[in-house]
């Protein structure tokens, strides 16, 4: 069975004036802690270290990278759900930072988030219409008599039948779970809500639901989003923009069309030449570029750039010792290597054409 999901379409951003998220060189570090009564802290895991970011209106921003690169992290710290432990983060050209209390509540209102489980993102104690009218409760944007009537049109909008109102979650199926979800987040009307895997749970048909769902939400409410995923091939079709994240660390970042085809740093192209590709012949042409040795510990994180124990290009001790920083290649392009790949094509979608040269 062939599952469509529907190609995305020239971006509907804004003017690029002020971004509506901005990270400064953001920082998030957890203590490791020794000690029962007397704790001391003997280590950091760097799970965020130093990101500068930008997310504009009216875009989706895709952010990849492997496994405990820091993806998650990164989106709460957006969401403020983890206090930043060095750098500045601005919502609409204020420094939401720290914002403690009924402001923060109230900046709650503009920015929503999507969690990657849709198991255990719901409250199985909870009905959905109790679970969808929570924001409204919370925030009292809404009369009582109102909640019911509104929650019955949000659960219509992302496609789930109203009169399931009274039902819990474990009546519904992996999809539907997901859609309560954006029923959720949509309820106050945000301008940025952060997807963290939100489709990496589900089978390929209900992704494609799921994605296409997204894309008209977007477009009837003029959303931004953040949205966070391992598979490439679902990245690129529905960001505007991709940036890469490596231990902690933003290594690139363009136009998603751009980054596919033209990757500047050796990791992007590592990742590019993973994405399988369905048609026999194309597969055979293409050559994969296995990266040696495992991701560094983030507690102990290497010197210089983070990427040189791994990486085929490195160069000593330029890359061991002296960390690059994210320099401009093309136009909207970025990317933090002392030595970016050439330009060149790489394969990433079936009739593509194939690596014209290793890293």
């Amino acid at each position: 069975m062939s599952v469509s999901v529907t190609e995305r379409q020239e971006p509907q951003v804004e003017s690029r004036g002020t971004p509506l998220v901005r990270l400064e060189g953001v920082k998030k570090w957890f203590p490791i802690r020794r000690g029962i009564v007397f704790q001391k802290t003997i280590a950091n895991v760097h799970a965020v270290d130093g990101v500068d970011l930008e997310i504009y209106p009216g875009e989706t921003l895709g952010l990849v990278g492997e496994t405990g690169c820091g993806k998650s992290t990164l989106a709460r710290v957006v969401m403020r759900l983890f206090d930043v432990t060095e750098g500045a983060i601005y919502f609409d050209g204020a420094d939401i930072t720290h914002l403690k209390g009924k402001p923060l509540r109230r900046q709650r209102r503009n920015m929503q988030m999507v969690f990657q489980d849709p198991y255990a993102s719901l409250n199985p104690r909870k009905t959905v219409g109790a679970i969808i009218s929570e924001p409204f409760r919370v925030h009292g944007t809404l009369p009582k008599s109102k909640i019911r009537r509104e929650v019955q049109q949000l659960m219509e909008l992302v496609g789930l039948n109203p009169e399931h109102y009274n039902r819990y979650p474990h009546a519904f199926s992996g999809g539907q779970r997901q859609r309560i979800g954006f029923a959720r987040a949509l309820a106050l009307r945000p301008r940025l809500i952060v997807c963290d895997e939100p489709v990496s749970a589900l089978d390929v048909s209900i992704q494609a639901q799921i994605l296409n769902l997204l894309e008209d939400l977007q477009e009837e409410f003029k959303l931004t989003y953040l949205f966070i995923a391992h598979d490439l091939s679902v990245v690129k079709h529905v960001s505007d923009r991709v940036a890469v994240m490596y231990l902690g660390k933003i290594v690139e970042a363009a136009p998603g069309d751009t980054l596919y085809r033209n990757p500047k740093h050796p990791y992007t192209g590592a990742l590019m030449s993973a994405v399988p590709i369905p048609d026999p012949d194309l597969a055979a042409q293409k050559k994969r570029i296995i990266l040696e040795g495992d991701v560094p510990s983030p507690i102990d994180p290497p010197t210089g750039c983070r990427f040189h124990p791994r990486c085929p290009r490195a160069q000593f001790p330029k890359c061991k010792d002296d960390e690059p920083a994210l320099l401009e290649h093309h136009t909207d392009q970025v990317a933090a290597c002392h030595f970016p790949l050439e330009d060149r094509s790489v394969t990433v979608l079936e009739g593509e054409p194939p690596i014209a040269e290793s890293i």
